[in-house]
């Protein structure tokens, strides 16, 4: 398929898991693209599996920190410099963010999350739009958001109140970018597998794969694949949306990571900074011992 040719896209934390899968699918579908990312060894990595496809002239890295308005503007000149203009902005890139029990949760690690996950979303909505509105036919905004943001339970809660705040941009944006004809889409992953959730060990989360209705593991592709119809032709009168792409998991309701007092986030605190290549911090709440 090609719904995508002639397109052009940026990614951000487009270098590995979902972002990842979500380059090589569009690149399959015709455009070209821009992996951002902080992490350059990831990107470097993305950019070698999608020239041994032969994407090679329709793809480029940037090294982008979501979370500075420079990084992103820059991000989004490269992409008007490289190939000309700019159609879709995948604004995905995330961490887990701050995590342990609200009174061990440090201001400095809530903020961070909110910077990666919320303020990243505001810098290329406000971005990507001025450039869409150049060139005068459109464009498609898609954010990652999660089922966390839409329940309690799903997540931590700098994570939760992060995406819960995605998704209220999602809304008021489509509506601001309606008449350029912009649309504003987002995707609410459930437990994906990818580098975000298990850092490298799989195994060890299979219990949360195991709580959702359908049986199979929720993959990076399942993303792309939402992502591909989303900013396609074929989803032209959806905007303001945030689809649940979840196995069901939300629709039966969710303790994900265990009820209150069971919670990994009751036991343990710090910060996940995802794939970024910056260290993990853990705190073990009952020995007082912190790992990296």
């Amino acid at each position: 398929m090609t719904r995508l040719a002639g397109k052009v896209a940026i990614v951000t934390g487009g270098a590995s898991g979902m972002g990842r899968a979500t380059v090589m699918r569009f690149l399959g579908e015709g455009a070209k693209v821009i992996v951002a990312d902080l992490n350059e060894a990831n990107g470097q990595e993305t950019l070698a599996v999608a020239k041994a496809q032969g994407h090679g002239d329709a793809v480029a890295f940037v090294r982008c920190d979501v979370a500075k308005e420079a990084d992103v503007a820059a991000t989004v000149a490269e992409a008007e410099k490289r190939f000309s203009r700019l159609d879709i902005a995948y604004l995905n890139a995330g961490v887990g963010g701050a995590f342990g029990p609200i009174a061990e949760t440090s201001v400095e690690d809530w903020d961070y999350t909110f910077a990666v996950l919320v303020r990243s979303v505001f810098l290329g909505m406000k971005h990507a739009s001025q450039a869409m509105k150049k060139h005068g036919d459109g464009g498609v905004i898609l954010v990652t958001a999660s089922i966390a943001g839409m329940v309690g339970g799903g997540g931590s809660h700098a994570y939760s109140a992060s995406k819960a705040a995605c998704i209220s941009l999602i809304d008021n944006v489509a509506t601001e970018l309606g008449p350029d004809r912009i649309r504003v889409v987002g995707i609410a992953p459930g437990v994906i597998s990818t580098p975000l959730v298990h850092r490298g060990r799989p195994e060890k989360f299979e219990t949360q794969f195991g709580r959702q209705p359908w049986p199979d593991r929720g993959e990076p592709e399942h993303i792309a694949d939402v992502a591909a119809f989303l900013c396609s032709d074929d989803a032209r009168f959806i905007t303001g949306e945030t689809i649940r792409v979840d196995g069901g998991l939300l629709g039966q309701g969710i303790a994900l990571w265990g009820g209150a007092k069971e919670s990994i986030f009751m036991k343990t605190a710090g910060v996940n900074r995802g794939t970024t290549g910056e260290a993990m911090v853990v705190r073990n709440l009952q020995t007082g011992d912190t790992r990296k």
